[in-house]
């Protein structure tokens, strides 16, 4: 403050930690505003869980169906926030010009993308809490090492996270939007989360089990459903892809 008792401005930008929290509550906002957003992340897993929990449709092997269905439904919901979700949200921001202007403000492009992996973060907690209430109201029975689930968690939401920015960094929003989409529910159907991978042919399984949302669903189930110990296979397949995928993104990303 100056002698006059007036206050001189001290132009400068804020303290980073601060800006990305703010753009990560930014951008949470915004995705739990967007209506497909929650289709995808709230909705389509919820009505998954329950439907075929509560109905004999797909033969889940010996036990209550939702012990077998409620990894698998974890994963999926994974896989909507950090891959589709992203992919389709960061496509049209690219589109219309908003990185280009986030990547011109005090903001480093590292920051940013720090604060879009914060949102997913917080927006999968949020989900994995809701479908971890409705399966206990089902009647799950997890069992199993909570740090095994935790990096399986963390590992799944990076290789997804990486591929869902490579997608959005290289095709056109609207090829986004389709693609996205499109792989959503091509691994909803043939990625283990609702038909056990056993159901599918020697070969086709073989190639089913190399991809990201097989390694999680499979890791989760064998871990919350039969008690087993650290999932070192699948942990290494996520890590693959999360290697894969964030370098990609890292390398081909185009802000324009």
């Amino acid at each position: 403050m100056s002698a006059a008792g007036t206050y001189t401005p001290k132009p400068g930008a804020a303290p980073l930690a601060r800006m990305i929290a703010a753009q990560a509550a930014l951008e949470t906002k915004m995705l739990l505003r967007n209506g497909e957003q929650l289709l995808l992340t709230v909705i389509i897993p919820t009505l998954l869980l329950v439907l075929f929990s509560a109905v004999d449709v797909v033969d889940t092997g010996e036990g209550e169906a939702v012990d077998f269905l409620a990894p698998g439904i974890l994963a999926l919901a994974v896989m909507s926030t950090a891959f589709t979700g992203q992919a389709i949200a960061t496509g049209f921001e690219r589109r219309y010009g908003v990185l280009k202007r986030l990547g011109a403000s005090p903001l480093p492009r590292w920051g940013l993308m720090a604060a879009k992996t914060l949102s997913v973060l917080v927006t999968e907690v949020l989900q994995i809490v809701l479908l971890t209430v409705i399966a206990f109201a089902l009647g799950w029975s997890p069992h199993g090492n909570p740090v095994s689930v935790l990096l399986l968690l963390v590992l799944g939401t990076a290789a997804f996270s990486g591929l869902g920015l490579l997608m959005a960094g290289t095709l056109k929003a609207e090829a986004t939007l389709a693609a996205a989409n499109l792989v959503f529910l091509l691994l909803l159907l043939g990625g283990g989360v609702i038909v056990p991978l056993d159901k599918f042919p020697d070969a086709a399984r073989t190639v089913l089990g190399w991809l990201p949302i097989s390694a999680l669903s499979d890791g989760l189930r064998d871990v919350l459903q039969h008690g087993a110990g650290m999932p070192w296979g699948d942990l290494g397949i996520l890590a693959v892809w999360a290697v894969l995928g964030l370098g990609a993104a890292a390398k081909f990303f185009r802000w324009e």
